[in-house]
């Protein structure tokens, strides 16, 4: 009798922790991107690709920072983790462009939620809040970005 109290109790906890657990958390898509800093050093000296690929805000970020190839570098790679996130890649009207990578006060990155990415996202999951969680990280050949979206 009292093990079937506890097997109750324990399946109650599970049952309760899973429903919270999909009431808090719904990830809607998650993406990452690795990206060789050479290739991306040998392409900022383009300014062509680095008006088609980032937007105004990164670039004056960029002027701050003394190693612009690994700066550019998580930035791109982090493009491409958020349009895996969506499953869609650069399809349906979005272009680098349209994702900005920022920074807080403290130095974590994060997505710009422009008008336009808040419409993709609205249109492809039919929802108006979520958020984005944005992981970067660099070394002297590699650059790696980590993105979750999630459902608020």
């Amino acid at each position: 009798m009292i093990l079937l109290k506890k097997d109750l109790m324990l399946k109650n906890m599970i049952y309760f922790f899973q429903f919270q657990m999909k009431k808090i958390m719904k990830i809607l898509g998650i993406g990452v991107d690795i990206v060789k800093n050479k290739r991306i050093g040998n392409l900022i000296n383009n300014k062509a690709f680095i008006k088609r690929t980032f937007g105004k805000n990164e670039v004056l970020l960029s002027k701050k920072k003394l190693d612009k190839k690994n700066y550019f570098a998580k930035r791109f790679a982090a493009k491409e983790a958020f349009t895996k996130s969506l499953g869609t890649g650069f399809r349906n009207g979005i272009n680098f462009r349209d994702i900005e990578i920022l920074n807080d006060k403290t130095g974590k990155p994060y997505y710009f939620k422009s008008k336009k990415i808040k419409k993709i996202i609205n249109k492809k999951f039919k929802i108006k809040k979520f958020e984005l969680f944005l992981s970067l990280s660099d070394e002297k050949d590699y650059s790696v970005a980590f993105t979750i979206l999630q459902k608020k």
